[in-house]
């Protein structure tokens, strides 16, 4: 629907916004000041890889469809909650670990 909307430019944008959050949530496993903060970003950050390449997959036709949003941008109000949980859960851990 986004690239129908905004073509070519406005997927690649959002494709490299949620690659950016993935990375940093990589990047904050990494620096976190205890392991059950390293292993908390390191689930969130495979959690919303997964969804994307789970949603991407099927938009692409490489898997079937089963349903899986794109985090903070396909309809759905229980996933936009549970992503802004856990981005709030990664915002924690990367402010605890400066």
């Amino acid at each position: 629907m986004v690239g129908e909307q905004l073509g070519f430019i406005g997927a690649l944008a959002i494709l490299i916004l949620l690659g950016t959050i993935i990375l940093t949530g990589f990047r904050t496993a990494q620096i976190a000041p205890d392991v059950f903060g390293s292993l908390l970003a390191a689930g969130i950050s495979v959690w919303f890889l997964l969804q994307v390449l789970v949603n991407l997959c099927g938009v692409l036709r490489l898997l079937p469809v089963t349903g899986v949003t794109l985090p903070f941008i396909s309809y759905g109000g229980t996933s936009l909650i549970m992503n802004a949980a856990a981005a709030g859960l990664l915002l924690n851990v990367a402010r605890q670990s400066r």
